[in-house]
């Protein structure tokens, strides 16, 4: 089945049509409203692990056990509103990772995409369930350490990898003088060398682009150059079914071009933001100091972290604009209008197609 012209993505016995992942937003941004509306939709609905327990109310040691039981909810929600292919996106940073992975795995999850650092060891959590496992990289080299460590350990090889640009929104696995200086290689050329690197090791791996894709034509593009799918987050936020608050959406809504810009994370990776008042703040070097009850991300040191990054984007998700940042994608500023997940779906297909036109005619 496809939808128009719309090839279909198969991921082993997984067939997504139309052939969209859309991307994990943590934290708290996706979550099972939306994740269940994508799915409905036929495309591949996710839900993003990070954070997503109500761990600013619960000080002390609970943090992994609060944001497991979240998360089983979240997947538990999800799968009473749709039939449809759900995933989950899990950090290799967290610290709680591991649990995450076993709670996502005990709820029979679909597939579970994770970047953020190389998931090494991702493989060895599955106890024998048919999960399909999705690295995010950056390089052609990652995904090679990531196949040559699961193929030795293992005995297999990712069911699918993704593929994330500079242009995406949130943690970039790219230096912050990189994406300032923009020596950064662009998207279409870091696919096509993972493309080739994918056909060596297993031809039937599906390439997915990720990182500043915004409609049908783009979608159009990244298939032409031999990609199975792509992954799109920001254009989700601006849909109706999003979890995040209005206040959030409206961030979107209100970007120009000049306010995309790049932080530098407490985590140790450039984020790519949408500039309000607290990012000037933060730019000027100005703190909130905080205390750490969680170390939520191993590669946060709390004694000199500028402010804690998990409170931040709780903040943001709540709507609490002043104290926090929304992440964004290099195209957050083109979202004008708020709409339901389906009416986007469809918006992306019709422009596909009319890309598909255009490029005949031209042709």
């Amino acid at each position: 089945m496809c939808i128009n012209s719309l090839p279909v993505l198969k991921i082993g016995n997984l067939e997504i049509s139309p052939p969209i992942i859309q991307g994990g937003m943590g934290v708290r941004v996706s979550r099972a409203n939306l994740a269940s509306a994508v799915a409905n939709e036929g495309c591949v609905g996710v839900i993003a692990a990070a954070g997503l327990g109500q761990f600013e109310d619960y000080p002390g040691s609970d943090f992994g056990q609060i944001n497991c039981i979240a998360l089983r909810d979240e997947i538990r929600k999800a799968r009473s509103l749709t039939n449809g292919t759900v995933g989950v996106n899990i950090l290799a940073v967290l610290s709680d990772y591991k649990s995450l992975v076993r709670t996502a795995v005990s709820e029979d999850i679909d597939m579970i995409i994770s970047g953020a650092g190389l998931p090494l060891d991702l493989p060895k959590y599955l106890d024998g369930k048919d999960i399909k496992l999705i690295p995010v990289v950056s390089s052609a080299r990652a995904l090679k350490v990531i196949c040559k460590k699961w193929g030795r350990n293992f005995n297999r090889l990712p069911d699918a990898v993704i593929v994330e640009g500079a242009r995406a929104g949130g943690h970039l696995g790219y230096s912050y003088k990189s994406l300032l200086e923009n020596t950064v290689p662009t998207l279409e050329k870091t696919v096509v060398e993972v493309i080739d690197f994918a056909n060596s090791f297993n031809p039937n791996m599906p390439v997915i682009a990720a990182g500043g894709i915004f409609d049908g034509a783009d979608i159009r593009r990244f298939l032409e150059l031999g990609a199975s799918g792509v992954q799109m987050a920001t254009r989700f936020v601006c849909t109706h079914e999003c979890d995040a608050h209005d206040n959030f959406k409206q961030a979107y809504l209100a970007a120009k071009a000049e306010d995309i810009t790049i932080i530098e994370s407490p985590v140790g990776l450039p984020g790519k933001v949408i500039n309000n008042s607290f990012v000037a703040r933060i730019k000027q070097g100005k703190t909130a100091p905080f205390k750490c009850n969680y170390r939520c991300l191993r590669t946060c040191d709390p004694q000199t972290a500028p402010y804690c990054i998990a409170k931040v984007l709780a903040n943001a998700a709540a709507g609490r604009m002043d104290e926090s940042f929304a992440f964004a994608g290099s195209n957050a500023f083109l979202c004008n209008e708020i709409v339901p997940v389906k009416s986007l779906i469809q918006q992306l297909a019709g422009e596909f197609e009319l890309s598909l036109s255009v490029a005949s005619e031209s042709g």
